[in-house]
């Protein structure tokens, strides 16, 4: 008997139990080596006293602990310790497809849709592998919070063979997925997956299987014999495209089925698309029952003796009936008088006491578990986790329903573990907008400095920018809530008003702002001017932008030629002929001299 705290092959501690089945009983362990939780899949006594089986369960489980996929529960260990043969695996925090449909019933069309992709994605690896699952039914499927699927229990499966039909406490939820090849007794195939997947897909769309009966025979025939019911009759809203999809997996001549798992995923790709809605009813190819047809009959034999035995034992109970009835009247009596004792003795006695819930913040896990099963309470099985700042990763936060609360015994109550405190990545920032980047950090609770510097040739490229130029945690340090950091920004700059500087002392500024600088120069008959800014092309109190450019004239000394008063009788005249047209003139300016397009001509 596997006890809490019991710790298999001296590695894994078992926490508690979290399921029962008819083949294997599951257990919360905890790895003491990897320090995380775990499944332990522990073999029921009949199997594991069976040699042949713990052989082929053994060389099984080893083959599937190869798989590695999104979907597929991981396996980690395979062994046996003292008699004991068990499997350790991935431990997942959900619940069985099974469990969601009996509190659902039916799923939504997407819902089914994306679930039988996942379901045929997870197949399509393991049949890449040659590995057969045999017995895939929502039992055998996890669905977690988030909707992400896990196919488990495939070593056992595999171990498990088609002669199994008459165990009813094992049989019984997966002969209502067994393909008509296995319920025949023939070897099983990828097909066989296949039709199990079909048989679910049926199941989350209508949220009720397609065959029933009274037992595994009964229902093994219908996989043989009956047709897959139309899901329309549940749902006419279901397009003809996803109903071929269940008929293809779902043929009872494994050649009318899908090829292999990857086909019948990528069929599921397209089963929405507007071309596909309507499309015309999947037809067989191949006769449906011409390889059944000896199994049937084998199978109905057997059905038809069990119906002979029932009718034997309904005659003798027959003549038993009188003596029951003499027995009956004697007791009558005794049955008000215990009748009265149930109804008013009972209820008192028996009644759930009411308890405070106490405080098990801090404690572990298994401490806090004992502790509240002592008061009476049920500790639920799925232990939830959050991030915490006080209380060490581990250890446990808080309870729902809170402590101090007064409750009837058996109430259920779920413990929240630490995680620690939540710490985050830093990116890299340089060079981001810093309002992008402060959201981010302010979602994590760091403190955000900023200092700003004015901006030099080694950071041209920001001017101008609301972006980030240096931080003081480098990318990729680990921080917390309550943490600091620094962000560096470049001051705002302007153009000033150039007027009146020098040269020098612009092309200076310009060099240190990464403002491309242009010089022009004007001649001016202003002293002060002379190797001055005279103009700008930017006025003063513009922002300066990276790679602007701002053009400057600088005044130079305008050249003056003094004519001397000519004493020649035949002294010559100029005047400005325009060079684009002759009429167009003009007289000299006042240093003797045309402006620009016009020409110095002496008059005639």
């Amino acid at each position: 008997m596997i006890t809490k705290g019991q710790k298999i092959n001296d590695r894994y501690e078992i926490i508690r139990s979290i399921g029962e089945g008819g083949m294997a009983n599951v257990y919360l362990g905890y790895d003491t080596i990897l320090d995380r939780n775990v499944a332990i899949k522990i073999l029921r006594g009949d199997l594991s006293s069976d040699e042949k089986f713990v052989r082929r369960f053994q060389r099984e489980a080893l083959s599937a602990s190869s798989l590695s996929h999104p979907n597929i529960v991981e396996m980690y260990d395979v062994g046996e310790d003292d008699g004991i043969y068990y499997i350790v695996m991935e431990y997942i925090e959900g619940q069985t497809l099974k469990q969601l449909l009996k509190r659902r019933g039916s799923l939504t069309l997407s819902e089914a849709i994306d679930i039988m992709l996942q379901l045929t994605d997870g197949m399509s690896h393991a049949h890449d592998a040659y590995i057969i699952h045999r017995d895939l039914k929502p039992q055998n499927i996890m669905i977690e919070d988030d909707g992400q699927i896990k196919i488990t229990d495939f070593g056992i499966a595999m171990a498990l063979n088609s002669t199994q039909l008459t165990q009813t406490n094992s049989v019984m939820g997966s002969v209502h997925y067994l393909p008509p090849e296995q319920a025949a007794g023939k070897g099983s195939t990828i097909k066989s997956d296949i039709y199990s997947m079909g048989i679910i897909f049926y199941e989350l769309l209508t949220g009720e299987l397609p065959f029933k009966g009274d037992n595994a025979v009964e229902i093994a025939l219908k996989q043989m014999k009956e047709a897959i019911p139309d899901v329309h009759e549940d749902n006419p809203a279901i397009p003809m495209s996803v109903y071929n999809v269940i008929l293809k997996s779902t043929a009872k001549n494994p050649k009318n089925r899908y090829t292999d798992s990857r086909i019948m995923h990528d069929d599921l790709l397209t089963v929405l698309d507007d071309d596909r809605m309507n499309e015309e009813k999947y037809v067989y190819e191949y006769p449906e029952h011409e390889e059944n047809t000896k199994s049937i009959k084998r199978l109905e034999t057997l059905e038809e003796d069990n119906e002979k035995i029932a009718e034997r034992i309904e005659d003798s109970r027959d003549k038993k009936s009188k003596k029951i009835i003499i027995i009956l009247s004697i007791i009558a009596s005794l049955i008000v008088t215990i009748f009265a004792v149930i109804i008013f003795i009972i209820p008192k006695v028996t009644a759930p006491k009411s308890v405070r819930v106490p405080d098990v913040s801090e404690m572990t896990v298994s401490k806090a578990e004992k502790t509240l099963q002592e008061k009476g309470f049920e500790v639920d099985t799925k232990i939830k986790t959050i991030y915490d700042s006080k209380i060490k990763k581990g250890y446990v936060v808080k309870t729902d329903p809170e402590p101090g609360r007064t409750l009837k015994t058996g109430t259920k109550i779920t413990i929240y573990k630490s995680l620690g405190v939540k710490k985050y990545t830093l990116d890299d920032y340089v060079g981001k907008s810093y309002s992008e980047v402060t959201e981010t950090l302010d979602s994590y609770g760091i403190k955000i400095s900023v200092d700003k510097v004015d901006p030099d040739n080694s950071n041209c490229k920001y001017i101008g920018l609301d972006t980030i130029i240096w931080q003081s945690l480098a990318s990729g340090s680990k921080v917390k809530s309550g943490d600091s950091i620094t962000l560096r920004m470049l001051n705002s700059v302007t153009f000033p008003k150039f007027s009146g500087q020098t040269q020098d002392e612009v092309s200076t500024w310009a060099n240190e702002m990464c403002v491309t600088l242009n010089i022009e120069y004007q001649e001016t008959t202003d002293e002060s001017l002379i190797d001055k800014v005279i103009s700008q092309s930017r006025p003063s109190g513009a922002t300066v932008k990276n790679n602007d450019e701002v053009t400057i004239n600088i005044g130079t000394k305008a050249n003056i030629k003094e004519e001397k008063p000519s004493t020649d009788s035949n002294k010559k005249e100029y005047y400005c002929v325009s060079e684009t047209d002759e009429n167009d003139t003009k007289s000299l300016n006042s240093d003797g001299k045309c402006d620009d397009g016009y020409k110095k001509e002496e008059k005639k």
